[in-house]
């Protein structure tokens, strides 16, 4: 449907382009000779004008639509060079041919040339017609060329965004039964010991659901509305674990409202968990730093790890987080991982604003 309405909207606008241009063309030639002639001779002049207006439209039209579309844009320049000069002697005779026949009887007495004259008098012909066609043609031609160029990046940028926005849907498609599954997991296992806990982290899974399903499709959320959902999971998280298991340390300073992908920073919390709490049994500690001002928002995690186990960098959370920034932003983003002494760091900075 959308690629019919491109058509649609293309070919309107060629109509009225191909409208404006040659009547723009017919009234700046009668313009150009009304000085100079007068009378019954300017009465001549648009006849004249008029008959060779209508050659230049049909050569135009013929030589961008047929020759250049099956000959020059597939390479096939011998081809195309022989069919252009054969097709401006044609058309160049059909139009002496049609003022001779047609036009002049209106307004002169004067002896036709003969048919024979006609065809082989090539300096007449190359002057007096085909020099005039071929004036109209290559301005038109060149327009169309430059319209063509025009359409075609407009295109490309729109065939570029849809893939984009296809592929960030793919990689949504990924993240939320990845974290679902996980979350799953830990309301089961809680479930399995009848813990009174059960409720409570029913409550906030349906918190990370409802974002998941509404602001979870969007293109951009506000980070506070990130922070919020990553609050949820956190007190879902715990519930799972007893105080002196896991440590958790938030340092926040939002001082202007910015702009993020959904999830971005919520997967990398869910992946600190997986690998750090989920992996070890020794205390895990997470530190949560996040930092927005009207330039830039700041976040940065940090989770203890123990060294035997999968590093948080194998996980399909980090992955994607890697290919969501580079549509997004294409390079205008930083993504840093670091690992040392058991500490698996990342850090992401972001423009505040960016589309």
């Amino acid at each position: 449907m959308m690629m019919k309405t491109r058509a649609t909207v293309y070919n309107l606008q060629n109509i009225y382009f191909q409208l404006f241009f040659w009547i723009a063309l017919f009234l700046f030639g009668i313009a150009r000779a009304y000085d100079d002639y007068n009378g019954e001779m300017f009465k001549q002049l648009v006849i004249y004008n008029f008959c060779h207006w209508i050659f230049q439209i049909l050569a135009a039209n013929f030589i961008y639509y047929i020759l250049i579309r099956h000959f020059f844009d597939r390479k096939k320049y011998i081809e195309f060079t022989f069919c252009l000069i054969l097709s401006l002697y044609f058309i160049s005779v059909a139009n002496r041919i049609f003022i001779v026949d047609i036009a002049e009887p209106f307004f002169t007495n004067e002896p036709k040339d003969s048919l024979s004259s006609i065809f082989t008098d090539i300096r007449y012909l190359l002057f007096h017609y085909t020099f005039p066609i071929i004036s109209g043609a290559f301005i038109f031609i060149s327009i169309m060329f430059f319209m063509r160029y025009k359409d075609e990046k407009e295109n490309t940028i729109q065939l570029e965004k849809e893939k984009t926005e296809l592929e960030l849907k793919s990689l949504k498609s990924q993240l939320n039964p990845h974290f679902l599954f996980n979350t799953l997991n830990n309301i089961y296992s809680l479930s399995i010991s009848n813990s009174d806990k059960t409720s409570q982290s029913i409550s906030q899974l349906s918190d990370i659901l409802d974002y998941l399903l509404y602001k979870g499709q969007k293109k951009w959320v506000s980070v506070a509305d990130e922070l919020n959902i990553i609050d949820n999971y956190i007190a879902l998280e715990s519930l799972r674990y007893a105080d002196e298991r896991l440590k958790i340390t938030k340092k926040i300073a939002l001082t202007s409202v910015n702009f993020i992908p959904p999830l971005l920073y919520l997967t990398l919390v869910e992946n600190a968990f997986k690998h750090g709490a989920g992996k070890s049994s020794e205390q895990t500690e997470i530190k949560i730093e996040l930092e927005t001002n009207t330039q830039h928002s700041v976040f940065r995690i940090e989770n203890t790890y123990d060294g035997i186990s999968d590093s948080n960098e194998k996980g399909i959370g980090i992955q994607n987080i890697k290919q969501q920034l580079e549509l997004h932003y294409q390079k205008h983003f930083t993504f840093r991982i670091s690992r040392e002494n058991n500490i698996f760091n990342v850090e992401i900075i972001t423009p505040s604003r960016y589309d």
